[in-house]
């Protein structure tokens, strides 16, 4: 563009150009921070509705076990009873299918509100999924006996069978929940490495998995916190799930712990559970009480090293090797790594741990679970186990999670005893 003579622009086409170009450059710089601010969006919108898919797809395939499981306990009830008046039929038929929802129905509740009929209304669903695990066993059961019976001519009423299996899934149940319900206190000694000559015969208490929300609400954590107190513990672990994840007041739950006073302090690291609806309300909650939470942090206690590292840092191998490296271990002192979950004991050995301390495991609550949870993590499933110079712990527990039942495991607090 040519303006006056000689090819110079005049002041006022100058100046039109310039208005131009900086319009230009605001228009630009508009687009580019309105793209910056709605790519997270998006990104936040999408991860949202991926979550979403991913909770829909995992309450389907739930519920459709749920179905087929009490299809085949209706089946197999009314094939071996025998003959039952319509209204009873009908009457079985709707109570499962109403059961059959319960759980999955109340759990979507529980993660909106929490109140004494919620609490109930998700016990006793809770419940009757265990029952229901048993049910399905005695059902497979009672088939067998019925081939046996069949390949033998052995003469036993089908009534008989059915009564005799679901009847024992039905003890089994009410024996499984008296049994959850009844925490232990398991004693263990240990010897460690470079221990202070000042720890030697002093006591801490590990707990675990107390899962507060609405099974296990405030009472049962003062429960705990006075069978802890009567231990009088020099120091306490607590190794995660603390809390369930369902919607709770904190505070309230984790109220009585500011009652407990160890002489060197209450240590707690993050599990799984308190990632389900974000942490801080839950650490706030603990940091309340005096509890002290243990991020990625090392802490030095009148010589004994106790080391915490969150859950979601401790479950992949890289990662948790490179947090313990930073962490800068002194190999010539004791060394208390507190973790939520046995995941990577080969790495806790490498780093030169003197004992890991964890839970997460439940040692499976109850058959066929159990089974599953030992193959996952073998030796660590459940107790003191070793692996090179390194001693682990893992506990089964104080609480429950899902069906308030154990069978073949315990609900526990162990008290440790420093040799």
């Amino acid at each position: 563009m040519v303006g006056n003579q000689g090819g110079h622009l005049s002041h006022d086409e100058a100046s039109e150009l310039v208005t131009r170009g900086a319009g230009t450059i605001m228009s630009a710089t508009n687009i580019l921070a309105e793209k910056q601010v709605a790519e997270p969006r998006e990104r936040k919108a999408a991860g949202r509705e991926a979550t979403h898919a991913g909770i829909a797809t995992i309450a389907t395939v739930f519920q459709s076990v749920m179905l087929a499981a009490h299809w085949f306990v209706y089946e197999t009830w009314s094939l071996f009873w025998g003959p039952m008046s319509a209204a009873a039929r009908r009457g079985l038929a709707v109570s499962l299918a109403i059961l059959s929802f319960s759980f999955l129905g109340v759990t979507l509740l529980a993660f909106r509100a929490n109140n004494i009929l919620i609490r109930i209304a998700y016990r006793v669903a809770a419940v009757w999924l265990g029952a229901l695990n048993f049910f399905v066993l005695a059902a497979v059961a009672s088939w067998l006996v019925y081939g046996f019976v069949f390949a033998t001519s052995v003469e036993i009423p089908s009534r008989w069978i059915a009564g005799a299996t679901f009847g024992a899934a039905a003890l089994v149940t009410l024996l499984g929940v008296a049994n959850a319900n009844w925490v232990r206190v398991k004693k263990i000694s240990v010897r460690l490495p470079n221990l202070p000559q000042a720890w030697r015969g002093r006591t801490a208490v590990l707990a675990s998995d107390l899962h507060l929300g609405h099974v296990h609400h405030r009472g049962f954590s003062h429960r705990i916190v006075r069978k802890i107190g009567a231990l009088k513990p020099d120091v306490v672990f607590l190794a995660g799930d603390f809390f369930d994840g369902t919607h709770v007041d904190a505070r309230e739950v984790a109220a009585p712990w500011k009652y407990l006073h160890a002489p060197f302090g209450t240590y707690f690291v993050t599990g799984n559970h308190e990632l389900f609806r974000g942490e801080s309300a839950y650490l706030d909650a603990l940091r309340l009480t005096g509890i002290r939470v243990l991020q990625n942090e090392k802490v030095i206690v009148d010589g004994l090293q106790i080391l915490g590292v969150p859950y979601h840092h401790a479950t992949h191998a890289e990662h948790f090797r490179s947090v313990l490296t930073h962490l800068a271990i002194d190999p010539e002192s004791a060394t208390i790594l507190l973790t939520h979950a046995p995941d990577r004991p080969a790495i806790a050995a490498e780093a030169g741990i003197g004992l890991q301390l964890s839970g997460h495991t439940h040692c499976g609550q109850f058959f066929p679970f159990s089974s599953i949870t030992r193959r996952i993590y073998g030796q660590f499933t459940y107790g003191l186990s070793r692996l090179g110079a390194t001693q682990f712990y893992t506990s089964s527990g104080a609480g429950t999670w899902g069906p308030p039942l154990r069978i073949g495991s315990q609900s526990e607090i162990v008290q440790i005893t420093f040799e």
